[in-house]
């Protein structure tokens, strides 16, 4: 069985179990009440090696939103996408020189609601190793490849938590190579840990 197949198999049973997924896990702990929220997608990128990988961002420091955080490849999606795996391939394409021919989609994982204002869907799709990959300047500092086996590791996710505006507020951190992922990324992948049988939430 290929890896894509793997994964396609664990996210279809994944979808059909219930995870107890808790609110901040699909919520930026920072909202209060009714948010009005445009739609996003991000492109969960993962490498067809022995030992799969994620292909993640640094974003710029100079961006409004989100600057400098790791992130997934993705963003709004445009009147002209016609739904949200267009609008992930779409914006990976700009951010990382990404090919849509090359990414051999699975599925969608669970949504996530951004203070920002964003309705993320993450799309997951399966590439070739080593492609010729390259940042986008104006939004993206670098790009970099995370073993998917550390980033689903339950142990290697810290559940931390904030005081924002009086009352406390959970998310997540992971640490790799000097590398702080957490927020909208961490909670994505907390999300799809569980959907792919990694892990049940605490």
């Amino acid at each position: 069985m290929t890896l894509a197949e793997r994964l396609r198999t664990a996210l279809k049973e994944g979808h059909e179990r219930e995870v107890g997924l808790m609110l901040s896990d699909t919520r930026d702990p920072r909202i209060e009440g009714d948010l009005i929220l445009a739609p996003a997608a991000v492109l969960v990128a993962i490498t067809d090696r022995p030992e799969p990988g994620l292909i993640l961002t640094q974003r710029s420091a100079k961006l409004r939103k989100h600057a400098g955080q790791v992130a997934f490849p993705g963003g709004r999606i445009d009147d002209d996408d016609s739904d949200e795996i267009a609008g992930a391939l779409r914006e990976a394409q700009e951010e990382i020189g990404l090919i849509p021919d090359m990414v051999d989609i699975i599925g969608t994982s669970d949504r996530y609601h951004t203070f920002t204002g964003f309705d993320i869907v993450p799309v997951l799709g399966v590439i070739p190793p080593d492609l010729p990959l390259f940042p986008q300047e104006t939004e993206v500092a670098e790009l970099f490849e995370l073993p998917l086996s550390f980033a689903l590791n339950p142990v290697n996710r810290i559940r931390k938590s904030m005081i924002f505006q009086g009352t406390e507020r959970h998310y997540y951190e992971i640490f790799w190579e000097g590398r702080r992922i957490w927020g909208i990324t961490a909670a994505i992948l907390a999300n799809l840990s569980r959907r792919l049988g990694h892990d049940q939430p605490a």
